[in-house]
């Protein structure tokens, strides 16, 4: 039988997936290794584990101990994982920026997690990294796992990440392109790709805010390179040891817009549902593609899943609340615009020369048809209506309007946006209704969609 001991054991060995639509215009082979096929669907489960095991080997936790960690949410689900398999206690401190899906997610898996503000200094005792620091000196049997700082998180690295990419590209990689935040990935993927092949450029993603990219070319810690920004996973406002800057040859900023637009663009255009920080490296390697070349083999790695973003990147008015789209016409816009609002209708059960002089006096093009219960049953069509009554105007007009009437028009919310009507309007359907946050009924026409564009 094939099968694994426990979760742990499938840590590891994810996949090599080519990137097409989305990096049309680098004339390189680009392949993205996707960490989302580990069971914490993040990276950091490979460094998670290595850092309890060699905190074992050492004695600094011993069985029923508590693992401390201060973590933006995918360190502390791998470090979550193994506590579950392995019997311990985790505590997590994070900071107020990250996701509610991810510190949901550490709660699920039966962690405690204190949430600590963002901005300010990191030795301020309210930082995520002094509140981790304090409880690991009160709580007794605790191991504080300090991922910036602790060589088992690049060692997790350079023992896994690092030799499966170089066995799954034939050793054929040229450039391997990292978002950089803990630095455990890209120094230990690097190192160990570097001593196999010392031409292979290693690039990291940087964010705007972030100290990494002025102190590798300047060798200067800048305070001034420091402000808030929105980006998840990467960036730092300290100089954590696992960064080997000696490792790195180039580092890429890349805007909060572009990387959360370039995320929602890879899911929609590769299938590929990533993380904030998988969409800044690719838009930061589209930024250095005059540097490829058609012989190059460019391996970006994708930290972690998209599930964890889908109230912030993947929330379109989150998004367009930071400006990072512009906002979208809706149903609620073409409302606005129209001058009559008022909303007539007929039942079934009337005569067909009711609607007749109430379309004639209204000059209404079109009529909905509600039942007694206010349910939309019918429509009713100026040719059609005339066509009938022509016929025989006397008696035609005496018969219920069920009779003639055709199909309902589709009803659709306020918040809908507009272009999303193309698939509603057609040769036979030429109006909409609209129900409204207040349970109000509306008709729009396409005259009203046509008034409302402002070209």
């Amino acid at each position: 039988m094939d099968y694994r001991k426990n979760v742990l054991e499938t840590i590891g060995h994810t996949p090599l997936i080519k990137l097409n639509k989305v990096v049309a215009d680098i004339p390189a082979l680009v392949l993205a290794k996707v960490e989302t096929f580990n069971p914490g669907h993040s990276i950091k489960d490979r460094m998670a584990l290595k850092m309890i095991e060699d905190a074992e080997a050492r004695g600094d936790i011993r069985p029923g101990g508590t693992i401390i960690e201060c973590t933006s949410g995918n360190t502390g689900m791998g470090l979550a994982l193994a506590a579950a398999v392995k019997g311990y206690r985790c505590i997590f401190t994070t900071n107020d920026k990250q996701s509610k899906e991810k510190i949901d997610a550490l709660k699920a898996l039966g962690a405690e997690v204190i949430v600590c503000p963002t901005n300010v200094a990191p030795d301020d005792p309210r930082s995520y990294y002094s509140v981790a620091e304090r409880l690991s000196k009160e709580i007794p049997n605790s191991f504080w796992c300090n991922q910036y700082d602790n060589p088992s998180n690049a060692q997790a690295h350079y023992e896994s990440t690092g030799p499966e990419i170089w066995a799954q590209t034939d050793g054929k990689i040229t450039h391997l392109v990292v978002g950089v935040g803990t630095g455990g990935t890209i120094s230990g993927t690097g190192r160990y790709l570097k001593e196999k092949n010392p031409n292979i450029k290693i690039w990291g993603i940087d964010t705007y805010g972030s100290v990494f990219k002025k102190y590798h070319e300047t060798g200067v810690f800048d305070p001034n390179e420091i402000y808030p920004y929105i980006t998840e996973g990467i960036g730092e406002d300290i100089l954590p040891k696992n960064v080997d800057f000696s490792i790195i040859d180039h580092f890429e900023k890349v805007t909060d817009r572009d990387g959360a637009i370039m995320a929602r663009r890879m899911a929609r255009e590769e299938g590929l549902f990533m993380g904030y920080s998988a969409g800044s490296a690719v838009a930061g390697l589209l930024q250095m593609k005059d540097r490829l070349g058609p012989d190059d083999v460019v391996v970006v790695i994708f930290h972690d899943h998209g599930s964890r973003y889908v109230n912030k990147i993947y929330n379109d008015d989150w998004m367009r609340e930071r400006g990072f789209l512009d906002r979208e016409l809706t149903v609620r816009d073409v409302l606005a615009h129209k001058a009559e609002r008022a909303f007539w209708s007929v039942r079934p059960e009337e005569p067909v020369s009711k609607a007749f002089h109430l379309m004639k006096e209204r000059d209404l093009s079109q009529l909905p048809v509600l039942s007694g219960s206010g349910e939309v049953v019918g429509s009713i069509l100026e040719n059609k209506l005339l066509a009938y009554l022509l016929e025989n105007p006397v008696e035609n007009g005496d018969r219920p309007v069920s009779e003639m009437m055709d199909a309902p028009f589709p009803v659709v919310n306020d918040d809908l946006p507009v272009r999303a009507l193309k698939r509603y309007l057609t040769k036979d359907n030429c109006a909409i209704l609209v129900k409204d946050k207040a349970g109000q009924m509306h008709i729009i026409t396409q005259y009203d969609i046509l008034h409302s564009l402002d070209l």
